[in-house]
Protein backbone atom coordinates (compact mmCIF):
# COMPACT_ATOMS: atom_id res chain seq x y z
CA UNK A 1 0.00 0.00 0.00
CA UNK A 2 2.77 2.45 0.95
CA UNK A 3 6.50 2.34 1.67
CA UNK A 4 8.76 5.18 2.66
CA UNK A 5 9.85 7.45 5.49
CA UNK A 6 7.50 9.18 7.89
CA UNK A 7 9.33 11.95 9.73
CA UNK A 8 12.57 9.97 9.50
CA UNK A 9 11.09 6.57 10.38
CA UNK A 10 11.19 3.86 7.71
CA UNK A 11 7.74 2.32 7.32
CA UNK A 12 5.79 -0.25 5.39
CA UNK A 13 2.02 0.31 5.50
CA UNK A 14 -0.46 -2.30 4.33
CA UNK A 15 -3.95 -3.63 4.94
CA UNK A 16 -3.99 -6.03 7.87
CA UNK A 17 -5.37 -9.57 7.78
CA UNK A 18 -6.44 -12.13 10.36
CA UNK A 19 -2.82 -13.31 10.41
CA UNK A 20 -1.98 -9.98 12.11
CA UNK A 21 -4.56 -10.30 14.91
CA UNK A 22 -2.05 -11.28 17.60
CA UNK A 23 0.19 -8.32 16.73
CA UNK A 24 -2.79 -5.94 16.65
CA UNK A 25 -3.91 -6.98 20.13
CA UNK A 26 -0.33 -6.75 21.41
CA UNK A 27 -0.11 -3.11 20.24
CA UNK A 28 -3.44 -2.37 21.94
CA UNK A 29 -2.20 -3.91 25.20
CA UNK A 30 0.99 -1.84 25.02
CA UNK A 31 -1.10 1.32 24.59
CA UNK A 32 -3.37 0.38 27.51
CA UNK A 33 -0.40 -0.38 29.78
CA UNK A 34 1.04 3.07 29.07
CA UNK A 35 -2.14 5.02 29.86
CA UNK A 36 -2.20 7.37 32.81
CA UNK A 37 -4.48 6.35 35.65
CA UNK A 38 -8.00 7.60 35.03
CA UNK A 39 -7.59 7.84 31.27
CA UNK A 40 -10.61 6.85 29.23
CA UNK A 41 -9.81 4.18 26.67
CA UNK A 42 -12.34 1.85 25.12
CA UNK A 43 -10.47 -1.28 24.11
CA UNK A 44 -11.73 -3.25 21.14
CA UNK A 45 -12.61 -6.90 21.58
CA UNK A 46 -11.25 -9.72 19.46
CA UNK A 47 -14.62 -9.96 17.69
CA UNK A 48 -14.54 -6.23 16.90
CA UNK A 49 -11.05 -6.54 15.45
CA UNK A 50 -12.17 -9.55 13.41
CA UNK A 51 -14.96 -7.47 11.85
CA UNK A 52 -12.48 -4.77 10.83
CA UNK A 53 -10.20 -7.41 9.36
CA UNK A 54 -13.09 -9.09 7.53
CA UNK A 55 -14.22 -5.74 6.08
CA UNK A 56 -10.60 -4.93 5.13
CA UNK A 57 -10.86 -1.52 6.79
CA UNK A 58 -7.78 -1.64 9.04
CA UNK A 59 -4.24 -0.71 8.00
CA UNK A 60 -1.00 -1.12 9.89
CA UNK A 61 2.43 0.50 9.92
CA UNK A 62 5.43 -1.82 10.21
CA UNK A 63 8.98 -0.84 11.18
CA UNK A 64 11.59 -3.55 10.71
CA UNK A 65 8.76 -6.08 10.21
CA UNK A 66 7.13 -5.25 13.55
CA UNK A 67 3.64 -3.72 13.76
CA UNK A 68 3.95 -0.38 15.55
CA UNK A 69 0.65 1.36 14.72
CA UNK A 70 -2.73 0.72 13.18
CA UNK A 71 -5.75 2.76 12.18
CA UNK A 72 -9.19 1.58 11.13
CA UNK A 73 -12.43 2.55 9.48
CA UNK A 74 -15.75 0.97 10.47
CA UNK A 75 -18.71 0.08 8.28
CA UNK A 76 -21.41 0.72 10.90
CA UNK A 77 -24.71 -1.08 11.49
CA UNK A 78 -27.82 0.83 10.40
CA UNK A 79 -29.11 1.27 13.95
CA UNK A 80 -30.68 4.07 16.00
CA UNK A 81 -27.22 5.34 17.06
CA UNK A 82 -26.06 5.85 13.46
CA UNK A 83 -24.13 9.12 13.20
CA UNK A 84 -25.79 9.98 9.91
CA UNK A 85 -29.03 10.55 11.79
CA UNK A 86 -27.29 13.05 14.08
CA UNK A 87 -26.26 15.24 11.14
CA UNK A 88 -29.62 15.09 9.37
CA UNK A 89 -28.94 12.52 6.67
CA UNK A 90 -31.83 10.68 5.05
CA UNK A 91 -32.48 7.01 5.76
CA UNK A 92 -31.48 6.01 2.23
CA UNK A 93 -28.10 7.75 2.65
CA UNK A 94 -27.00 5.93 5.80
CA UNK A 95 -25.49 2.88 4.10
CA UNK A 96 -23.10 5.18 2.21
CA UNK A 97 -21.53 6.50 5.43
CA UNK A 98 -18.37 5.03 6.95
CA UNK A 99 -16.79 5.89 10.32
CA UNK A 100 -13.26 6.70 11.38
CA UNK A 101 -12.65 4.16 14.10
CA UNK A 102 -9.71 3.35 16.38
CA UNK A 103 -6.07 4.41 16.11
CA UNK A 104 -3.32 2.86 18.24
CA UNK A 105 0.37 3.82 18.17
CA UNK A 106 3.02 1.97 20.16
CA UNK A 107 4.16 4.49 22.82
CA UNK A 108 7.79 3.90 21.80
CA UNK A 109 7.01 5.49 18.42
CA UNK A 110 5.18 8.61 19.46
CA UNK A 111 6.38 11.84 17.91
CA UNK A 112 6.47 10.54 14.34
CA UNK A 113 2.88 11.63 13.63
CA UNK A 114 1.90 8.10 12.69
CA UNK A 115 -1.76 8.67 13.56
CA UNK A 116 -1.94 11.56 11.11
CA UNK A 117 0.03 9.70 8.42
CA UNK A 118 -2.20 6.62 8.57
CA UNK A 119 -5.27 8.85 8.60
CA UNK A 120 -4.20 10.60 5.41
CA UNK A 121 -3.55 7.25 3.69
CA UNK A 122 -7.01 6.00 4.65
CA UNK A 123 -8.67 9.22 3.50
CA UNK A 124 -6.86 9.00 0.15
CA UNK A 125 -8.20 5.47 -0.30
CA UNK A 126 -11.71 6.53 0.70
CA UNK A 127 -11.74 9.30 -1.89
CA UNK A 128 -11.47 6.58 -4.55
CA UNK A 129 -14.10 4.30 -2.97
CA UNK A 130 -17.45 4.69 -4.70
CA UNK A 131 -19.28 2.71 -1.99
CA UNK A 132 -19.23 5.65 0.43
CA UNK A 133 -20.11 9.33 0.19
CA UNK A 134 -19.36 10.52 3.73
CA UNK A 135 -17.01 9.73 6.60
CA UNK A 136 -18.02 10.46 10.21
CA UNK A 137 -16.35 10.29 13.61
CA UNK A 138 -17.07 11.14 17.23
CA UNK A 139 -14.71 12.99 19.57
CA UNK A 140 -15.21 14.10 23.16
CA UNK A 141 -14.84 17.83 23.86
CA UNK A 142 -11.37 18.61 25.24
CA UNK A 143 -9.83 15.47 23.74
CA UNK A 144 -7.37 17.83 22.11
CA UNK A 145 -5.17 15.34 20.19
CA UNK A 146 -8.21 13.66 18.60
CA UNK A 147 -9.85 16.98 17.77
CA UNK A 148 -6.67 18.21 16.07
CA UNK A 149 -6.45 14.93 14.15
CA UNK A 150 -9.95 15.30 12.73
CA UNK A 151 -9.46 18.93 11.68
CA UNK A 152 -6.11 18.12 10.01
CA UNK A 153 -7.83 15.39 7.99
CA UNK A 154 -10.42 17.87 6.75
CA UNK A 155 -13.40 16.83 8.84
CA UNK A 156 -15.72 19.43 10.35
CA UNK A 157 -18.15 19.37 13.28
CA UNK A 158 -21.74 18.79 12.20
CA UNK A 159 -23.38 18.14 15.57
CA UNK A 160 -22.76 18.14 19.32
CA UNK A 161 -24.92 15.83 21.39
CA UNK A 162 -25.01 13.05 23.94
CA UNK A 163 -24.11 9.62 22.59
CA UNK A 164 -23.28 6.20 23.98
CA UNK A 165 -25.26 6.41 27.19
CA UNK A 166 -25.11 10.14 27.80
CA UNK A 167 -21.51 11.00 26.85
CA UNK A 168 -21.15 14.38 25.12
CA UNK A 169 -19.58 14.03 21.68
CA UNK A 170 -18.78 16.16 18.65
CA UNK A 171 -20.00 14.47 15.46
CA UNK A 172 -17.43 15.10 12.73
CA UNK A 173 -18.15 14.67 9.01
CA UNK A 174 -16.51 15.03 5.61
CA UNK A 175 -17.87 14.55 2.10
CA UNK A 176 -15.70 12.15 0.10
CA UNK A 177 -16.54 13.10 -3.48
CA UNK A 178 -17.85 16.66 -3.22
CA UNK A 179 -16.53 19.79 -1.57
CA UNK A 180 -18.01 22.09 1.07
CA UNK A 181 -17.46 25.82 1.21
CA UNK A 182 -18.78 28.26 3.81
CA UNK A 183 -20.51 31.44 2.70
CA UNK A 184 -18.28 33.69 4.78
CA UNK A 185 -19.80 33.97 8.26
CA UNK A 186 -17.45 33.13 11.14
CA UNK A 187 -17.84 32.89 14.91
CA UNK A 188 -15.58 31.64 17.71
CA UNK A 189 -17.11 29.91 20.74
CA UNK A 190 -15.51 28.48 23.85
CA UNK A 191 -15.34 24.71 23.76
CA UNK A 192 -17.02 24.69 27.17
CA UNK A 193 -20.06 26.56 25.81
CA UNK A 194 -22.12 23.50 24.96
CA UNK A 195 -25.47 25.27 24.60
CA UNK A 196 -24.06 27.99 22.35
CA UNK A 197 -22.41 25.48 20.05
CA UNK A 198 -25.53 23.32 19.83
CA UNK A 199 -27.61 26.35 18.83
CA UNK A 200 -25.17 27.30 16.05
CA UNK A 201 -25.03 23.74 14.75
CA UNK A 202 -28.82 23.60 14.58
CA UNK A 203 -28.88 26.65 12.31
CA UNK A 204 -26.46 25.56 9.60
CA UNK A 205 -23.08 26.34 11.15
CA UNK A 206 -20.15 23.90 11.18
CA UNK A 207 -17.10 23.68 13.42
CA UNK A 208 -14.01 24.01 11.23
CA UNK A 209 -10.98 24.80 13.41
CA UNK A 210 -9.74 25.23 16.97
CA UNK A 211 -7.25 27.35 18.87
CA UNK A 212 -6.17 28.09 22.42
CA UNK A 213 -6.17 31.62 23.81
CA UNK A 214 -4.36 31.65 27.16
CA UNK A 215 -5.99 28.70 28.96
CA UNK A 216 -9.23 28.68 26.94
CA UNK A 217 -9.91 26.42 23.96
CA UNK A 218 -12.07 27.92 21.22
CA UNK A 219 -13.86 26.34 18.25
CA UNK A 220 -14.28 28.26 14.99
CA UNK A 221 -17.73 27.99 13.45
CA UNK A 222 -18.53 28.87 9.85
CA UNK A 223 -21.51 28.88 7.53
Amino acid sequence: MWHGECNGLELDVRHLTDMDLTAIEAVQQTVIADLAEGSHYQALTTDEFMKLLSDQTIIGAFHKDALIAFRALLIPPLDDEHLGRDIGRREDELDRIIYQEVTNVDPSYRGYRLQQHLGKLLMEELSQDERFDLVCATVAPFNIPSLKDKFVLGLRIGALKQKYGGKLRYIFMKELHTGWRPLGETAWLEMSDTDGQVELLKTGWYGTAMKRVDETWLIQYER
